[in-house]
């Protein structure tokens, strides 16, 4: 019984360590819920999709706007809406509803800064000429027409500089994928899911493309839409040679391969440009700022000892000519 004791002990010991640690052990380690991850997976697959395909009008502000303005009896139609459309899309704007609202915001901003300063002179009390009043009505309301098209051509060259400095990262991937053997269209799904922190906007791209193959168009049809989706010469580019290389028989690793190279090597002439252009743009803040002050360092003790020795001579003058 004395020896059987100390084994009892450590066993009651044990057991007690045992059903500390599984108590304890779930609260302090990370918790992982499954279907937390299932959902947000699947949520981040369709939100890198084309918005254009998985659409609803009620979702947006915008739609309901555009509909509440139209149920009203107001046109929001445009002579030229297949290049505005196609303007709309290279900026990201691919909604069903993205020429009416541009259309709309258009208008409203045509009569809005007039408006604003209309205002503002009654409420300054200043009286202007007709002819300086019309002038500035009718600048205002030139601004508000062309405002629009400038945001949309700056959103759009941003969007084009991005998927130009993130293609040569989603092409390494892709060659990556090809070459561990999977299929062209799988690989345009596996590289958009990969690379949706990285480079959301191809992401998105890519994962159109793939949407695309699954409802049933063939792949140069897919692959032209995002040529065109981007109006990108390397991306247009890239869909030929892919295309090409189908046709033809070649070997899509070695074209991915030496042209992924080529894309790499692009964007490093293009940050040695940028980089050869910094002493160039520097030298206008340095002229601007650096050398009045340097001109001022310099200058001023030279002033400021000239300014005494004439003081000096001055009164020694009227000294003499007291005596």
């Amino acid at each position: 019984m004395t020896g059987l004791v100390p084994v009892i002990v450590m066993f009651m010991v044990f057991s007690a360590v045992v059903l500390i640690v599984l108590a304890v052990g779930p609260l302090l380690a990370p918790r992982v819920d499954l279907s937390a991850r299932l959902s947000s997976a699947t949520a981040s697959e369709l939100s890198t999709g084309n918005s254009s395909l998985r659409n609803d009008q009620s979702a947006s502000i915008w739609a309901r706007l555009v509909h509440e303005v139209e149920r009203r009896g107001f046109s929001l139609n445009d002579t030229k809406a297949d290049i505005l459309a196609h303007r709309l899309m290279l900026a990201g704007f691919d909604q069903p509803w993205a020429v009416r609202a541009f259309v709309l915001a258009r208008t409203v901003l045509t009569l809005f800064f007039p408006l604003v300063i209309f205002i503002l002179m009654q409420l300054s009390g200043k009286v202007l000429s007709p002819a300086t009043m019309y002038m500035l009505l009718v600048g205002s309301a030139i601004f508000g027409l062309y405002l629009p098209n400038l945001i949309i051509g700056s959103r759009a060259s941003n969007r084009k500089q991005e998927i130009l400095n993130g293609f040569p990262d989603t092409l390494d991937l892709m060659l990556v994928c090809v070459e561990a053997g999977l299929g062209l269209d799988a690989a345009f799904s596996r590289v958009g899911s990969e690379i949706v922190k990285s480079h959301p906007l191809i992401a998105r791209l890519f994962a159109a493309v793939s949407l695309e193959l699954r409802a049933g168009r063939t792949r140069e049809v897919a692959l032209r839409n995002l040529s065109r989706r981007t109006a990108v010469p390397e991306i247009g580019a890239f869909v030929t040679l892919i295309i090409q290389s189908d046709k033809l028989g070649a070997s899509i690793a070695t074209a991915l391969k030496v042209y992924a190279g080529e894309m790499r090597e692009a964007r490093r002439m293009r940050a040695e440009e940028k980089a050869h252009r910094i002493p160039v743009l520097l030298s206008v803040p340095l002229v601007c700022f650096l050398l009045p002050t340097m001109v001022s360092v310099l200058m001023v003790p030279a002033v400021i000892n000239m300014r005494h020795s004439m003081a000096a001579a001055t009164s020694g003058g009227a000294t003499n000519a007291k005596k």
